[in-house]
Formats: structure tokens, sequence, C-alpha cells
């Protein structure tokens, strides 16, 4: 397999990973805020969910531009974490669905980073710019 094509497979495949880990953040996020009374907050971390959707859709944009797709089961399991975390935020208190969240922002992070090498690897400057803002972002 040439060179690109290398690039090209890992940056659908780190691209996929991402898509499906902004959704169980996101949805952790939502969980979350949701828990929280009233208050500056609870507004700041109902705005980190609606930046995690919005990556989301970046990440779909660029998996089109690619002419792939999301892998269903990994969308299964992401959705599926993100709704446990989402319920635990109201069983738990604070911590655990803290610690969960920045784990998942940290994987998304890396993700970034590595997907941004990819996309540079194949040329795609559009692409390695943006995800690099998205690695700043979830930072």
């Amino acid at each position: 397999m040439p060179d690109k094509e290398v690039h090209r497979q890992k940056l659908i495949h780190i691209l996929q990973m991402a898509y499906s880990g902004e959704k169980a953040a996101a949805l952790a996020y939502a969980g979350h805020w949701r828990s929280l009374p009233a208050g500056e907050q609870r507004r700041k971390i109902a705005q980190i969910e609606s930046e995690e959707w919005e990556h989301r859709r970046i990440v779909g944009v660029f998996l089109k531009e690619l002419g792939a797709s999301p892998q269903g089961i990994r969308e299964v399991i992401m959705s599926g974490i993100g709704s446990c975390i989402f319920i635990a935020c109201f069983l738990s208190g604070w911590y655990l669905p803290m610690y969960f969240a920045g784990r998942l922002e940290r994987d998304n992070v890396d993700e970034y980073l590595q997907a941004a090498a990819a996309a540079e690897a194949l040329g795609l400057y559009k692409f390695k710019v943006e995800l690099i803002r998205l690695a700043e972002v979830e930072l």
C-alpha cells in the first residue's frame, strides 16, 4: 500500500474514533450540566456540551470529504459510555463524571494531534489547521 493510502486510512480511522468520542463527551457534559443547580458553572458546562457537538459535526464533514463514514459499532459503544456517564452525574456527585469527561477529552486531544499529522502527510492543510484548533479547544 503506498504511503499516501496508509496516511489516508490512518486519518480516517482517527477521525472515526474522534467522531464517536465527541458524542460520548457531549452526552457526559449534557448529564453533568443538567445535574447542577442553576448558575455560572451550569452555563459553562452546557457551553462545553455545545462545543462537543460542533466538533463532532466538523469531524463528520472531514469524514465525508474523505469518502468515509463513522464506525457503527464504535458509535454504539461510545453512545453507551456517554449515556452511562450522563446517568452517573445524577447518582455519583461531581467527581466521577468530571473524571471520565476529562479522560474522554484527553483522548480527543491525542486523536486530533495524530489526525493533524496524518493530514499534513497528505497535504490536507485545511484539515491540519482545523484539527490542531480542535485539540487546543479540548485542552
